[in-house]
């Protein structure tokens, strides 16, 4: 059995595609020891680690019906109305305590409470402090604001970690100042942290680094059409949220990297169709076994 680290990019409901990856890294006896992700990729991460297998982790996930992880449906003009208003108060148009009480649930089936019920150093996610324009790793960051990592839910930290700018609250965090500071989703600063485990490149890393990203390869990028203020700004935004992956995935040349080339289905999205599903977890699959049958490691 081949023993390796592995690292998940977000994307939203885009991560059906991961459960393809894993039951072709299961298929070909490779087995995670540590694990990190932001965002959707930070769920996928802990699950494996708790222990839930392949199909209990596709089970999971098809029986999920995301849109009732967000606050209860109302309608109305008024309700709309309230609902801006709680964006610009609260910062987040749902509260994310639906999702945060659902991973607390499911973790639980396998016993995993707090980091302190998981392998020291074995999962790691990214969440970003936007009061103090620093990224997170959880949970060895969190000393900074006096809160022992181990003792931390790592329900709370994936919360976090998935916290979308906007469309979440954030959560709030005592910082060493003695004032709050607003952690939102580690995609904000990096989506995908193959870096976590990454060494220097003069020295071997002690097992081999498998990450799995949902857009096509490098050469592959399309280029963007920027024609007016507003495709301009877009375009600054997705610039400065893929600058920092980009430079560590260069380094590594691509060669550990599962490109997973999804792109008919918006990180945002919180529903698809059963064929939906059965096409990104086909996806991940053929993107893993072409990945593999290249692979030196």
């Amino acid at each position: 059995m081949l023993k390796v680290d592995g690292v998940f990019a977000g994307g939203g409901i885009k991560s059906f595609s991961f459960v393809g990856a894993l039951r072709v890294m299961k298929n070909e006896n490779i087995e995670f020891e540590r694990l990190a992700g932001t965002s959707a990729g930070a769920i996928v991460a802990a699950f494996i680690k708790a222990g839930f297998t392949v199909d209990e982790i596709e089970s999971i996930l098809d029986g999920l019906d995301l849109e009732e992880l967000l606050e209860p449906k109302r309608t109305g003009v008024i309700f709309q109305f309230y609902k801006w208003i709680r964006l610009y108060r609260n910062m987040g148009i749902y509260k994310g305590a639906l999702l945060e009480k659902w991973l607390e649930e499911v973790l639980m089936e396998k016993g995993v409470k707090t980091f302190n019920d998981l392998p020291p150093g074995s999962l790691k996610m990214v969440a970003s402090d936007i009061t103090t324009g620093q990224l997170l790793v959880l949970p060895d960051d969190l000393k900074r604001y006096g809160i022992i990592p181990e003792t931390f839910s790592v329900a709370r930290a994936i919360r976090m970690s998935c916290s979308l700018p906007f469309f979440f609250e954030p959560v709030k965090l005592q910082n060493s100042n003695g004032k709050h500071s607003v952690i939102v989703d580690g995609g904000v600063l990096s989506n995908f942290p193959i870096w976590l485990f990454s060494n220097s490149e003069n020295k071997k890393p002690e097992r081999p680094v498998v990450g799995f990203r949902l857009t096509p390869s490098m050469e592959m990028v399309s280029q963007r059409e920027v024609s007016n203020a507003f495709s301009m700004l877009h375009s600054m935004v997705e610039t400065m949220w893929k600058a920092h992956d980009l430079r560590h995935i260069s380094k590594l040349h691509e060669k550990n990297i599962v490109f997973i080339p999804v792109d008919k289905i918006a990180a945002t999205q919180f529903s698809i169709s059963e064929e939906e599903k059965k096409e990104l977890i086909e996806l991940g699959e053929k993107s893993t076994e072409k990945f593999l049958k290249g692979w030196s490691y």
